[in-house]
């Protein structure tokens, strides 16, 4: 096995592959039902939709845990030792551990790696679980109800006593037994509605509903920006084409979302950066007057909005710019409609 840059080599992936594909089957049945990251048949939308559950059968506080540098802080002894549990051929464990030992080139230099697993391989993501396995039945030892995606976990309790004091527990156990740190500024004690899981946030307790975090709003809008700004000056089809793929990967991570009063805000403020940007396009008020006559604006109307002297994000979100382009138009160029996606999704459900 080589050693090099995190992202392996095509022999090394190759090689991981094929451990991967021997070692799942082996520790897959001894993983625990509340794990969803990195395993067949499981996904981030069960994760969450498992933490809602948890949060309509009364536990309405969360011990949210995020664990500092968890990929870069893997103790490798501690690892081979769980690995060493199911696997008993020593060439097998030898390779695993040249892989977790393999060099991190840095500033032209490698350095040798002593803890810590690569990301980025195939493997990697089958020996986080195994180390977070012990963490999985120690809390279901405890009788926890608890999702965890990788090293993004939620525990789930009635009440802020219970769960303080499963906080400080857990900060104990991951810190002797498994050797790795509770990041203290991300983690925190508190009510679920308050935060988020996987992009996620909730909406109630006992009928608790899923929504899109804010966090993860705000961060589909910075994406959307830099699309339009690496496509500044190009047609509005071609920043549609950018746009749309963007539009549908977010629109179908997100499809368990129960409130959908969002998706139609964030469809009418992508429409308005596209209005914005047609309105940009025309240079002069002549040119403005002139497509809003033909896009069925009357003469005076079209004048009158031309010669107004405003802004173009004012003038994408008034009327007139509505009249004429209005959502039909942006299907017809086909734009992904966010609230449509989200009704077909539902209806599929």
């Amino acid at each position: 096995m080589q050693f090099g840059l995190t992202v392996p080599t095509v022999v090394d992936r190759l090689i991981q592959q094929a451990l991967l594909q021997v070692l799942q089957p082996i520790f897959e049945p001894g993983f625990s039902e509340s794990s969803y990251g990195f395993r067949p048949g499981r996904n981030a939308w069960q994760a969450v939709q498992a933490a809602r559950d948890h949060v309509r059968s009364g536990r309405g506080w969360v011990v949210d845990l995020d664990l500092a540098k968890f990929f870069d802080r893997v103790n490798h002894d501690l690892l081979m030792a769980r690995v060493a549990r199911e696997v008993g051929d020593r060439r097998v464990l030898g390779l695993i551990r040249r892989f977790l030992e393999a060099g991190l080139m840095r500033d032209g230099l490698v350095q040798p790696r002593r803890e810590g697993t690569p990301q980025g391989g195939p493997l990697s993501p089958l020996l986080s679980n195994v180390m977070l396995n012990d963490l999985d039945r120690e809390l279901e030892r405890r009788g926890h109800a608890f999702a965890r995606y990788a090293d993004d976990a939620n525990v789930y309790l009635g009440s802020r006593a219970a769960a303080e004091h499963a906080f400080e527990a857990i900060e104990r156990y991951l810190e002797s037994e498994l050797r790795l740190q509770i990041n203290r500024d991300k983690s925190a004690v508190a009510r679920a509605s308050t935060r988020d899981f996987l992009g996620y946030g909730l909406i109630g307790r006992e009928k608790a509903r899923l929504k899109v975090a804010a966090a993860s709003l705000a961060r589909l809008r910075r994406r959307v920006k830099h699309v339009l700004r690496e496509t500044r000056g190009a047609s509005v089809a071609a920043a549609i084409e950018a746009l749309n793929p963007l539009l549908r990967g977010w629109a179908s991570y997100f499809r368990c979302a129960q409130v959908k009063d969002v998706w139609q805000e964030l469809d009418g403020w992508l429409r308005r950066k596209l209005r914005s940007r047609l309105w940009r396009q025309c240079k002069r008020p002549y040119s403005r007057a002139k497509t809003l006559m033909k896009r069925g604006l009357t003469k005076e109307r079209a004048w009158r909005s031309a010669t107004n002297g405003r802004g173009a994000w004012w003038n994408a979100g008034a009327s007139h710019m509505n009249a004429a382009f209005p959502k039909s138009f942006f299907d017809r160029m086909g734009l992904v409609s966010l609230v449509d996606t989200y009704r077909r999704f539902q209806s599929q459900s």
